[in-house]
């Protein structure tokens, strides 16, 4: 693959979780952008707006910058912006100069995540965005956690389309022999920029992320079915079950335990990418340690990816020209992966993508 990953500037991308915008500046970087978030005083809604002062590029996620009711007071030098990034004074004079403006990003609120588009806002169409709906639905508790990568986005999609990794990164947490041994199944829709990777495994060893957490004690059917939106959301639809249970007819599964991992690949930059993970479960949903061992379990694993990919972006910098990659069967997902990626940067082009200013 190359050593970095364009971007697709005309898609929707996972800024922050709802809970972490609220009327405190937030900073984030997406695909190069700088951006500031905050909730609207009226209706909550959340407003994303280009985190630099047209004035002297100040930050405007960054103390002393404050809100005044729902207008930015830039902390150095006092311009402040409403909702549309319209800058509505200037200090020492009455006439606003009409260049003073900051973007406004199109923004969507779904499943406990805040969308944000980068690209042309007049392409943003909040129904286009991959819905991830255990995130916040009645029944399911969910557990989640950001980290930050210093590699590709590419080597993210890599990782997490190819569970196999699973049987030698994360031995003694949730690998086990079988998830590298059991081929997979891939499909690819094209058009919608979905790639399906599932891996069944009958009689398997259970391991100790589900054994301790389920309270399992014998072997297990399991059940990993991948669904990935490009460019940024990942679903992981996981069952396990003791061997030999299987859902009846009509699609109850009263003896399965249902989780599903959800992930939001958001490039911050070239070689930067926003780690958004989260643990959802139908089972044990009132049971404190066990969230509290599902929580510091997964944040592990995904501590242990992070260390991996660090690294992986850190060996490919000093390749030589021209190296080769060698990919095999259960790389399947992941090439499928990089082709629609590829096509979603071409189009974006194609489309005359831009940027608010």
């Amino acid at each position: 693959m190359p050593h970095m990953t364009a971007f697709a500037r005309n898609q929707w991308y996972v800024a922050a979780y709802s809970h972490e915008v609220g009327r405190e500046l937030l900073g984030r970087t997406v695909l190069g952008e700088p951006l500031v978030l905050y909730r609207a005083e009226e209706d909550g809604s959340p407003v994303v707006l280009h985190d630099r002062c047209v004035h002297r590029r100040y930050p405007l996620s960054e103390a002393p910058t404050r809100l005044d009711g729902d207008r930015i007071v830039c902390g150095y030098h006092g311009f402040t912006y409403d909702t549309t990034g319209t800058c509505v004074y200037v200090p020492g004079q009455k006439r606003v100069p009409r260049t003073a403006r900051v973007a406004s990003y199109p923004v969507a609120e779904r499943d406990s995540l805040v969308w944000v588009w980068i690209g042309d806002p007049a392409l943003a169409d909040p129904e286009a965005v991959p819905r991830a709906r255990h995130l916040d639905a009645p029944g399911w508790v969910t557990v989640r956690g950001m980290e930050r990568i210093e590699a590709d986005y590419g080597l993210l999609v890599d990782n997490l389309l190819d569970l196999s990794h699973e049987t030698y990164l994360h031995g003694g947490y949730i690998g086990t022999p079988e998830v590298a041994e059991t081929p997979i199944t891939t499909e690819v829709d094209e058009g919608a920029g979905i790639v399906r990777v599932s891996r069944h495994m009958d009689d398997a060893e259970c391991p100790p992320f589900y054994a301790r957490s389920t309270g399992i004690g014998g072997r297990i059917d399991r059940w990993q079915d991948i669904e990935y939106h490009a460019p940024c959301l990942y679903l992981l639809h996981s069952r396990v079950a003791p061997t030999g249970v299987v859902p009846a007819p009509d699609g109850s599964d009263p003896d399965g335990f249902h989780t599903e991992i959800t992930y939001a690949i958001t490039p911050s930059g070239d070689g930067e990418v926003y780690d958004f993970w989260a643990v959802s479960r139908d089972w044990a949903t009132d049971d404190a340690e066990v969230t509290e061992f599902l929580y510091k379990n997964n944040r592990t694993v995904v501590m242990q990816d992070v260390d991996a990919l660090n690294l992986l972006q850190r060996t490919l910098g000093s390749e030589r020209t021209g190296y080769q990659e060698l990919s095999i069967n259960i790389d399947t997902g992941g090439l499928a992966a990089r082709r629609i990626l590829a096509r979603l940067v071409e189009e974006g082009a194609g489309a005359g993508a831009r940027v608010a200013r």
